[in-house]
């Protein structure tokens, strides 16, 4: 791997604010916030053509995006304030954001002998690069209340052809939704050129939404040193890599047709989405690839948004974590042999069952016991799909032109994590960025009925 050169690190503070008490305050953390502390932060990268007008000059780019980021966090000021703990006599912990302004971390950096083509083009992600471009490696999302390490880092990376902006953010403060929210307006504000950034579009941090159903701050029981430890003793997965699978629009409308007619689905209000339809694609092309007993579980978590589910809805600015992770558990004789739209109708039913009633029911229980899983040890076989088709990944025009790809980094990677994305084109086709056995993928290359149904 070629190396990366270390330009400047530095802390980029929130730019100053007519609410002079909003960096002063603390966020209480509901259930959805507090329930991955022993996971990795939210990782992803976006990869643009090297300016080539007014932003050619790195200095100046550089300069600009740290102008912009500032400006950024005066809006999403959690975001430049710090993970918090307190530790209970009862061996329990209180977790919070204080808004103390503390900033930003943002690392500028470089590779003088990579193009773009050398990242983006081969069919195995090369993983090594990719992962030098993310800032704050190997962190995981409860350290930083004792290591007070910052909740957002930015990476600025350098090709000899382009430019990577790549962001770790700490799950305990936002999900994918609220990721991407932030991304956006730091993208139209730099592209603007500081103009103020339009009132719909700014966060909403109030946990006012809850009151009723729990009652925050909530404790739960973990301690400072498995947290700690939780990071020096995990044994990384070996022998895994990753591509990407890129299904056009034409594909998925046909793969949700093909679903829906052998269910013979006519209510529109039960329909098997495009999304479900090409879950259960995956589902059924990996199963077959992985070679599993007849018998064997083969299940699938299915990260689901609350947001408009939960009664009343957030609002769609809500900044934090609003999401699920629902199984789906057949065994693999039910995947392999009933048909695409009966396993796409196991997962559309999974989905339907988190009715406002649940989702109220699932905060409840938890803030009565609090359980902090580790996605680390899942079951075997199981396959994890975060992200979103529907997120504004290729709107992100910091003002020289909108990205050309997404990665993710190394956080949280795993056999069977699959991380969906609109396609490029932004036609309806569907990106996935998949994370499996090198076994399995170079069987699934071999294998002509999945290879067919991806996009030339």
């Amino acid at each position: 791997m070629s190396n990366i050169r270390l330009i400047s690190t530095s802390t980029v503070l929130p730019a100053s604010s007519d609410d002079h008490n909003e960096f002063s305050h603390r966020i209480e953390l509901t259930p959805w916030d507090l329930k991955d502390p022993l996971l990795e932060p939210i990782q992803k990268g976006l990869f643009f053509h090297k300016p080539t007008d007014s932003f050619s000059l790195t200095a100046t780019l550089v300069d600009h995006l740290k102008a912009t980021l500032s400006q950024a966090l005066a809006i999403f000021y959690p975001l430049a304030g710090r993970l918090s703990a307190i530790e209970n006599v009862d061996d329990t912990i209180s977790f919070f954001i204080d808004c103390n302004g503390a900033g930003a971390l943002f690392v500028h950096a470089a590779i003088d002998d990579v193009t773009l083509a050398d990242v983006l083009d081969p069919v195995i992600i090369p993983d090594d690069l990719v992962y030098s471009f993310f800032p704050m490696k190997a962190s995981r999302n409860g350290e930083a209340a004792f290591t007070k390490s910052p909740l957002l880092a930015v990476q600025v990376t350098e090709l000899v052809d382009g430019v990577i902006i790549a962001c770790t953010m700490n799950h305990c403060a936002a999900d994918g939704t609220s990721y991407w929210h932030f991304f956006n307006v730091w993208s139209e504000i730099s592209r603007s050129g500081f103009e103020r950034v339009l009132p719909h579009s700014r966060p909403v941090f109030g946990r006012e939404c809850l009151d009723g159903i729990v009652d925050l701050p909530i404790s739960i029981p973990l301690s400072r040193d498995r947290i700690l430890d939780s990071g020096r003793y995990a044994q990384p997965q070996l022998n895994l890599q990753q591509r990407m699978f890129r299904f056009s629009k034409e594909r998925v409308a046909e793969l949700k047709a093909k679903a829906n007619t052998e269910m013979r689905i006519t209510n529109s209000n039960e329909t098997i989405s495009s999304l479900q339809a090409l879950l259960a694609h995956l589902w059924k092309s990996i199963a077959r690839n992985r070679r599993l007993d007849a018998d064997e579980d083969c299940n699938y978590r299915v990260v689901i948004g609350m947001r408009q589910r939960i009664q009343p809805p957030l609002p769609k600015e809500y900044f934090g974590n609003s999401i699920s992770g629902m199984p789906v558990k057949l065994t693999a004789r039910e995947v392999l042999e009933q048909g695409l739209g009966w396993v796409a109708w196991k997962i559309n039913r999974v989905v339907a069952s988190q009715t406002a009633g649940e989702v109220r029911k699932f905060l409840e229980d938890w803030e009565k016991s609090p359980t902090i899983p580790d996605f680390r040890r899942l079951p075997a076989n199981t396959l994890l799909t975060s992200s979103s088709p529907r997120f504004d990944v290729y709107g992100n025009d910091f003002g020289w032109g909108k990205p050309i790809a997404v990665r993710s980094g190394q956080a949280n990677k795993l056999d069977g994590n699959l991380t969906v994305y609109p396609g490029a084109e932004l036609d309806g086709s569907i990106d996935f960025e998949v994370c499996l056995s090198t076994e399995t993928l170079e069987a699934m290359a071999r294998d002509a009925e999945f290879v067919e149904t991806l996009a030339k």
